[in-house]
């Protein structure tokens, strides 16, 4: 997939600025993505993509908001030097994959073709290979069954 880079410190309020946080449906969410900092993001993910953040990616205000409007545009995994800690347990709360991964972050360019495994981020275009670390099972179910709702309402 194509990677959409973007550099630190990447908050909330651009992810999904604050005065759409009345809306809640993720097409509404997705339809204001990333407007203030990427006017061409939606181009940019049509099809599928990969967010690349620096560090802090995130940060910011901890609403859940955020990492739905990304899935909602069709990201689907999001690989940073390092996450708000929120943001990142957010993303996981509602399915969206994130990998944590400093030389990743570093390596991959803007429109690269990136693709993501079960502990790697591998460079399609240049042909490195990033180790990342596993989510524990639990967490891939929760990523798996769409987010943490949806791994509940399966159990039973």
């Amino acid at each position: 997939m194509r990677a959409i880079k973007y550099g630190d410190n990447v908050d909330t309020d651009v992810i999904i600025p604050a005065r759409y946080l009345n809306m809640s449906a993720p097409e509404d969410l997705k339809a204001h993505c990333m407007e203030d900092l990427d006017r061409d993001f939606p181009e940019k993910v049509r099809g599928g993509a990969i967010v690349v953040g620096g560090a802090n990616f995130g940060c910011g205000s901890s609403r859940e908001h955020a990492p739905l409007a990304l899935k909602a545009s069709g990201v689907a995994a999001v690989v940073a030097g390092s996450f708000a800690r929120i943001f990142y347990r957010n993303a996981i709360n509602i399915g969206l994959t994130i990998i944590e991964s400093p030389e990743a972050s570093a390596g991959i360019s803007d429109g690269d073709d990136v693709e993501v495994t079960d502990g790697a981020v591998r460079n399609n275009t240049t042909g490195a290979v990033y180790p990342a670390p596993p989510f524990p099972q639990f967490i891939k179910d929760v990523i798996g069954a769409g987010g943490l709702l949806a791994a509940l309402k399966a159990e039973g």
